[in-house]
Protein backbone atom coordinates (compact mmCIF):
# COMPACT_ATOMS: atom_id res chain seq x y z
CA UNK A 1 0.00 0.00 0.00
CA UNK A 2 1.86 3.28 -1.11
CA UNK A 3 1.27 6.32 1.59
CA UNK A 4 1.10 9.69 0.59
CA UNK A 5 0.78 12.82 2.78
CA UNK A 6 -0.98 15.76 1.31
CA UNK A 7 -0.33 18.86 2.94
CA UNK A 8 -2.68 22.23 2.03
CA UNK A 9 -3.16 25.52 4.16
CA UNK A 10 -5.07 28.01 1.64
CA UNK A 11 -8.06 27.51 0.06
CA UNK A 12 -6.32 26.98 -4.12
CA UNK A 13 -4.60 23.96 -2.51
CA UNK A 14 -7.82 22.45 -0.60
CA UNK A 15 -9.57 23.10 -3.93
CA UNK A 16 -6.63 21.46 -6.53
CA UNK A 17 -6.05 18.56 -3.53
CA UNK A 18 -9.91 17.64 -4.19
CA UNK A 19 -9.34 16.34 -7.52
CA UNK A 20 -6.36 14.07 -6.25
CA UNK A 21 -8.22 13.05 -3.17
CA UNK A 22 -11.50 12.15 -5.35
CA UNK A 23 -9.67 10.00 -8.04
CA UNK A 24 -7.76 8.01 -4.71
CA UNK A 25 -11.11 6.96 -3.37
CA UNK A 26 -12.94 6.47 -6.38
CA UNK A 27 -10.40 4.73 -8.10
CA UNK A 28 -7.11 3.70 -6.11
CA UNK A 29 -8.56 3.20 -2.48
CA UNK A 30 -6.92 -0.27 -2.31
CA UNK A 31 -3.65 1.06 -3.51
CA UNK A 32 -2.76 4.21 -2.03
CA UNK A 33 -3.51 5.34 1.50
CA UNK A 34 -3.75 9.29 1.35
CA UNK A 35 -3.05 10.93 5.03
CA UNK A 36 -4.27 14.93 4.99
CA UNK A 37 -2.20 17.67 6.48
CA UNK A 38 -4.03 21.09 6.91
CA UNK A 39 -1.58 23.98 8.30
CA UNK A 40 -4.57 25.75 9.21
CA UNK A 41 -2.79 28.70 7.17
CA UNK A 42 -6.64 29.64 5.75
CA UNK A 43 -8.39 28.79 8.98
CA UNK A 44 -11.68 30.89 8.49
CA UNK A 45 -14.76 28.81 7.75
CA UNK A 46 -15.64 30.61 3.92
CA UNK A 47 -11.99 29.96 3.02
CA UNK A 48 -10.96 26.13 4.35
CA UNK A 49 -13.98 24.38 5.86
CA UNK A 50 -16.90 25.27 3.02
CA UNK A 51 -14.43 23.93 0.83
CA UNK A 52 -13.84 20.33 2.24
CA UNK A 53 -18.09 20.09 2.22
CA UNK A 54 -18.83 20.90 -1.20
CA UNK A 55 -16.11 19.21 -2.69
CA UNK A 56 -16.42 16.27 -0.83
CA UNK A 57 -12.75 16.01 0.24
CA UNK A 58 -12.10 14.02 3.46
CA UNK A 59 -11.97 15.34 6.39
CA UNK A 60 -7.87 16.64 7.01
CA UNK A 61 -6.39 14.07 9.43
CA UNK A 62 -4.45 16.34 10.93
CA UNK A 63 -5.07 20.63 11.63
CA UNK A 64 -2.40 22.51 13.04
CA UNK A 65 -4.01 25.67 12.97
CA UNK A 66 -1.25 27.94 12.41
CA UNK A 67 -3.39 30.68 11.88
CA UNK A 68 -1.94 33.85 10.91
CA UNK A 69 1.46 35.68 11.94
CA UNK A 70 4.51 36.94 10.59
CA UNK A 71 6.12 34.77 7.29
CA UNK A 72 8.99 33.25 9.46
CA UNK A 73 6.80 32.27 12.46
CA UNK A 74 4.23 30.74 10.61
CA UNK A 75 6.61 28.68 8.68
CA UNK A 76 8.66 27.66 11.22
CA UNK A 77 5.28 26.13 13.06
CA UNK A 78 4.50 24.49 10.09
CA UNK A 79 8.19 23.09 9.72
CA UNK A 80 7.94 21.53 13.08
CA UNK A 81 4.24 20.16 12.59
CA UNK A 82 4.68 18.38 9.69
CA UNK A 83 8.03 16.91 10.64
CA UNK A 84 5.93 15.22 13.51
CA UNK A 85 3.82 13.73 11.26
CA UNK A 86 5.93 12.75 8.36
CA UNK A 87 8.15 10.66 11.22
CA UNK A 88 4.69 9.31 13.25
CA UNK A 89 2.94 7.77 9.05
CA UNK A 90 6.04 7.74 7.58
CA UNK A 91 4.97 8.14 4.29
CA UNK A 92 6.11 6.92 0.86
CA UNK A 93 6.26 10.65 -0.33
CA UNK A 94 4.28 14.00 0.52
CA UNK A 95 2.46 15.65 -2.26
CA UNK A 96 2.73 19.92 -2.09
CA UNK A 97 0.61 22.11 -4.19
CA UNK A 98 1.61 26.04 -5.20
CA UNK A 99 3.60 28.89 -4.00
CA UNK A 100 2.10 29.22 -0.17
CA UNK A 101 4.07 28.87 3.24
CA UNK A 102 2.71 25.56 3.61
CA UNK A 103 3.91 24.57 0.54
CA UNK A 104 7.37 25.10 1.73
CA UNK A 105 6.67 24.10 5.16
CA UNK A 106 6.19 20.50 3.48
CA UNK A 107 9.31 20.64 0.86
CA UNK A 108 11.56 22.02 4.13
CA UNK A 109 10.48 19.33 6.04
CA UNK A 110 10.05 16.75 4.03
CA UNK A 111 13.49 16.97 2.63
CA UNK A 112 15.03 17.43 5.24
CA UNK A 113 14.27 14.15 6.28
CA UNK A 114 14.31 11.97 3.14
CA UNK A 115 10.79 11.67 2.09
CA UNK A 116 10.19 12.19 -1.91
CA UNK A 117 8.49 15.55 -2.40
CA UNK A 118 5.94 15.98 -5.15
CA UNK A 119 5.40 19.41 -6.43
CA UNK A 120 2.08 19.94 -8.56
CA UNK A 121 2.28 23.46 -9.89
CA UNK A 122 6.08 23.30 -10.66
CA UNK A 123 8.29 25.52 -12.74
CA UNK A 124 5.24 28.62 -12.67
CA UNK A 125 7.49 31.61 -12.10
CA UNK A 126 6.50 35.51 -11.78
CA UNK A 127 10.59 36.13 -12.28
CA UNK A 128 9.69 38.34 -8.70
CA UNK A 129 11.68 37.30 -6.18
CA UNK A 130 10.38 40.45 -3.87
CA UNK A 131 6.86 38.19 -3.33
CA UNK A 132 7.36 35.37 -1.27
CA UNK A 133 5.19 32.92 -3.35
CA UNK A 134 8.16 33.34 -6.05
CA UNK A 135 10.45 32.31 -3.23
CA UNK A 136 8.44 28.98 -2.32
CA UNK A 137 8.09 28.10 -5.66
CA UNK A 138 11.85 28.28 -6.23
CA UNK A 139 12.99 26.86 -2.77
CA UNK A 140 10.36 23.67 -3.34
CA UNK A 141 11.02 23.01 -6.84
CA UNK A 142 14.56 23.21 -6.03
CA UNK A 143 13.95 20.07 -3.29
CA UNK A 144 11.34 18.17 -5.17
CA UNK A 145 12.02 14.70 -6.54
CA UNK A 146 8.80 14.50 -9.16
CA UNK A 147 7.91 17.66 -10.35
CA UNK A 148 4.59 18.16 -11.92
CA UNK A 149 4.01 21.48 -14.27
CA UNK A 150 0.54 22.70 -15.31
CA UNK A 151 2.32 24.37 -18.87
CA UNK A 152 4.60 23.95 -20.90
CA UNK A 153 6.18 27.45 -19.92
CA UNK A 154 6.71 25.87 -16.67
CA UNK A 155 8.48 22.90 -18.34
CA UNK A 156 10.87 25.36 -19.99
CA UNK A 157 11.53 27.43 -16.77
CA UNK A 158 12.65 24.14 -15.01
CA UNK A 159 15.07 23.07 -17.77
CA UNK A 160 16.63 27.06 -17.82
CA UNK A 161 17.31 26.68 -13.83
CA UNK A 162 19.15 22.95 -14.72
CA UNK A 163 16.83 20.46 -14.21
CA UNK A 164 17.49 17.97 -16.65
CA UNK A 165 14.55 16.91 -19.46
CA UNK A 166 13.76 12.91 -19.57
CA UNK A 167 15.33 12.68 -15.83
CA UNK A 168 15.24 8.70 -15.14
CA UNK A 169 16.12 9.05 -11.92
CA UNK A 170 14.64 6.51 -9.36
CA UNK A 171 11.78 7.34 -7.10
CA UNK A 172 12.68 5.93 -4.07
CA UNK A 173 9.35 4.50 -2.54
CA UNK A 174 10.93 3.52 0.78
Amino acid sequence: MLKLLTVIGARPQIIKAAALSRAIQKSYSEKITEVIVHTGQHYDENMSQVFFDELNIPQPNYNLNVGSGSHGKQTASMIEGIEEILLKEKPNAIVLYGDTNSTLAGAIAASKIQVPVVHIEAGLRSFNKSMPEEINRIMCDHVSTLLFSPTKVGYTNLLAEGFKENNKAPFNFR
